[in-house]
Order: structure tokens, then C-alpha cells, then sequence
């Protein structure tokens, strides 16, 4: 029996250790992958999955995740039955808090899940880049006869620390036997990828006891608080997947889309990822220019060199400028002369004539949003 889902994505609080990249900006509303932002992802696997009514909880810097979600038809969301929803704190006569964690955030806009008529709910976190089908996720949680489903990977093999995140005992049958928030340390190599499945009303009830209770926080206050009570079960998903939870992460996973193999399943694999158009002439590369194994955004203008970097949108590079293992954000300009490597560079950056701008491998420089060097 096929079930319907409506979709909750949140985007979290502040995250201190993206630094400066997260100073104008929610981490889910960062740029990816030369034309995307991270909320993309999350968004467009819950819509190309049959999920067609999606909220969005929003908190911290949430100014340019509204203006990217000002329209709900770039995901085929606008519809009569359905459609995008984005909540931010409010205050009220009952009310004058801001989110105190996720669990409160979902329980401030409960009026949302009380007026839907779907059994299901997916919860996921509107930081993480991949690519899933979530009714596959779904048919899974029907089949084992759980209460609850938790997206999960092996990163066995890896050099991901799992203690950043959930960690996962499971049985024989894949059934949660214990969950850890980011442990101080565990053998456990399983870790729990941010994306639950439930149903409605019993989410409904759990918020309702978790907030009376003083628990605000969905991992904690619900998920390993009712860990022995409800039947858990693990979804093994063996696909590409990043956390954006460090500067590391997110420089390490817009390089990863200069890999062949992550090009084909996030870009170029049906169904696609979808973002907000900027209506723009494509890429122009000059007499002079010279690009290898980059990816470059719309209205880009390059006179320089330019090597395994993700540039972004409207940046224009001057003749004898050389960009190397960088991320270029939108808006930027590289003089003649310049060398820029291992770097982040934010919106609207200008780095005048003659300048090095260098980080090392494995800890990229950050320059600020409109810094001019």
C-alpha cells in the first residue's frame, strides 16, 4: 500500500565552525557546485520523490534562504494541493520565543502537521548534499513495520570522525539497537545521515510530551529518548552524501563535483537537482583565458588561468590571473597578476592587481563577503 509524505527540512541554528562563511548566512543557503545552494538538494529529493507539500523551518540568517525560496516553481511545487511553505519564529499572545532546538522549532508550527492529512512525515536536514529517493526510504519503513526510520551510512573506510555525528548500534535485522549523539568515542561505524521517517500523528504526540517535558531537541529529546519504546530501523543508503557542517566539508564537497562520478549522480543523472535560474548568458572564456577541470557559473567572464576550482556566477578574471584549487563565489574579480590558491572567496571579493591570496592543502583561506584586498 503506497503512502503519502509531506516533507520537513530544517536548517539549523548558527554553526560556529563554518567561520566566516555562515557570518550573511544560514549553512543551507551556502553555495554549491557553481550554480546550486545546499538546500537544493534536500528540497529537490523530497519533490522529485512524490513529496509535493515541504516545509521549510528557518532561524539563523534565514534573509537569502527566503530570497532563494521565494518561488516554489523551480521545484514544480506551486500547486493547488500542496506546495512550499517557509516558517521562521514569530511571536504570538502564547509565544514570544525564538526556536529553542529542532524538536521546538517543529512544535511552533505544529499547526502545519495537525492540518495535513498525510500518514508520513520526512524529516531532513537542510544541510547535506546528495541525491535519494525517498520513496524508496518510505517503502522501507512500510516493510519493517517501524515506528520510526533513520537514513544511515557505513562509513567504514572513510575519514569521516562518526563522533560528529549520531552513531548507530543496529541488530541482525537492521533494527536500532542504541543511538549516540556525537559520542565522545565508538567502534559503531554507522552513522545517522539527518533524515527520519514517522508517522504524523505520532510525531505530533511526541512533540506534544517532548516540549511539556523541556525537551527541545529532536535527536535528544525524541529520537534516543524513545529509542528502547518504538521499533527503529535503519535505512542503509550507499550514495553519495555530505555533511556541510565545517569549512572542510564544504570546500571538500564543492572539489568532490569536479569528480566525473559525482557530476553524474548529483548533475547529470534523471531525476535532476533543481535550483533558483538567474537568467544569465552563459560562461564567456577569452582569447587568453586557460581552464582545466573546472566548473564554471552563467555570466562568468575568465581572461586568466584557472585549475581545478568551482567558480560561481557573474566573476570576472583579468589576463595573467591564475586561480588554483579555489572556490570563487558569485560576483567576484581577479586582477591582473593575481594568484589565488587553496582559497574561499565570498561574495563580491576583489583582489586588486599583483595580489596572492594563498591558503595551504587541507586549511583554504576565507575572505569575507565584499572584502577588497
Amino acid at each position: 500500500m503506497k503512502m503519502k509524505a509531506i516533507g520537513i527540512v530544517l536548517t539549523g541554528g548558527n554553526n560556529e565552525r563554518l567561520g566566516d562563511l555562515t557570518s550573511v548566512r544560514a549553512a543551507s543557503a551556502l553555495p554549491m557546485g557553481s550554480c546550486y545552494r545546499v538546500i537544493d538538494f534536500p528540497i529537490s529529493n523530497m519533490a522529485n520523490s512524490g513529496i509535493n507539500k515541504i516545509a521549510v523551518i528557518t532561524q539563523y540568517n534565514s534573509r537569502s534562504l527566503h530570497d532563494h525560496l521565494s518561488s516554489e516553481k523551480w521545484w514544480d511545487l506551486g500547486r493547488k494541493h500542496g506546495g512550499l511553505f517557509v516558517f521562521t519564529p514569530f511571536q504570538s499572545n502564547d509565544n514570544n520565543l525564538w526556536y529553542r532546538g529542532t524538536a521546538d522549532s517543529i512544535y511552533q508550527n505544529i499547526a502545519f502537521l495537525k492540518r495535513s492529512k498525510e500518514e508520513l512525515v520526512v524529516i531532513a536536514s537542510g544541510n547535506c548534499v546528495y541525491k535519494m529517493d525517498f520513496k524508496k526510504l518510505i517503502e522501507h519503513h512500510m516493510e519493517k513495520g517501524a515506528d520510526i526510520t533513520i537514513a544511515a551510512k557505513n562509513i567504514a573506510g572513510t575519514d569521516i570522525n562518526p563522533c560528529e555525528f549520531g552513531v548507530l548500534t543496529l541488530d541482525e535485522n537492521g533494527i536500532v539497537a542504541d543511538f549516540e549523539e556525537k559520542p565522545f568515542e565508538t567502534e559503531s561505524r554507522i552513522i545517522s545521515m539527518g533524515i527520519y521517517v514517522i508517522s504524523r500523528l505520532l510525531l505530533i504526540e511526541l512533540l506534544e510530551k517532548a516540549i511539556a517535558d523541556d525537551r527541545f531537541e529532536l535527536v535528544t529529546g525524541i529520537l534516543i529518548h524513545y529509542r528502547k519504546k518504538y521499533r527503529m530501523s535503519a535505512f542503509m543508503f550507499d550514495g553519495y552524501w555530505s555533511a556541510i557542517n565545517s569549512v572542510d566539508a564544504y570546500y571538500n564537497t564543492n572539489m568532490d563535483f569536479l569528480r566525473h562520478d559525482v557530476r553524474k549522480t548529483l548533475v547529470h543523472t534523471f531525476p535532476h537537482i533543481e535550483s533558483k535560474p538567474k537568467d544569465e548568458p552563459p560562461a564567456k572564456f577569452n582569447h587568453h583565458s586557460e581552464s582545466r577541470n573546472c566548473l564554471v557559473g552563467s555570466g562568468t567572464i575568465l581572461n586568466g588561468k584557472v585549475v581545478n576550482s568551482v567558480i560561481f556566477r557573474k566573476v570576472f578574471t583579468w589576463e595573467n590571473s591564475y586561480i588554483n584549487n579555489s572556490i570563487i563565489m558569485e560576483g567576484c574579480q581577479i586582477a591582473s597578476g593575481c594568484v589565488v590558491e587553496h582559497a574561499i572567496l565570498d561574495k563580491d571579493v576583489m583582489v586588486t592587481a599583483g595580489r596572492h591570496v594563498c591558503g595551504t592543502p587541507g586549511k583554504p583561506v576565507i575572505v569575507r563577503k565584499e572584502t577588497v584586498i
